[in-house]
């Protein structure tokens, strides 16, 4: 396996570049190599400590977490900003469920009166039942 830590001395770019090639050349050959990427974890996030060391990201949960840097439990260092950025999250949440409730209403605004347009429509071609009245 002398060849695999040299290859992985030179990181995921190489990885992806000989993969293509391989399947360029002979195509079993790059689905045997993508399966031994994938199968020994070389691809993944959470191997060699994370994505930092190809995006400058520190994985401060020792390499066991998810691939994203934007963790809300995450402390930055500065207690301020955390509470900050607790708030600011809160209030994005709160404005986001307030915007699907309005969507939600205006969607049973448009249905309403698509359904109210059909009926009056139906009852001008006399089609329908007579109109009931609101309750």
């Amino acid at each position: 396996m002398h060849l695999v830590a040299k290859i992985d001395d030179i990181g995921k770019p190489a990885w992806i570049g000989l993969t293509v090639l391989a399947f360029i050349l002979f195509w079993p050959v790059g689905l045997a190599l993508l399966a031994f990427l994938i199968w020994s974890g070389r691809m993944g996030c959470a191997k060699n400590g994370g994505p930092g060391r190809w995006y400058g990201m520190e994985n401060r949960q020792g390499g066991r977490d998810w691939c994203g840097p934007w963790r809300r439990s995450q402390s930055s260092g500065n207690s301020a900003f955390d509470d900050y950025r607790a708030e600011t999250l809160r209030k994005l949440e709160e404005e986001q469920r307030e915007f699907k409730e309005f969507l939600d209403r205006l969607r049973h605004a448009k249905d309403k009166a698509e359904f109210d347009d059909f009926m009056a429509d139906r009852r001008r071609r006399g089609e329908g039942p007579a109109p009931q009245p609101e309750a």
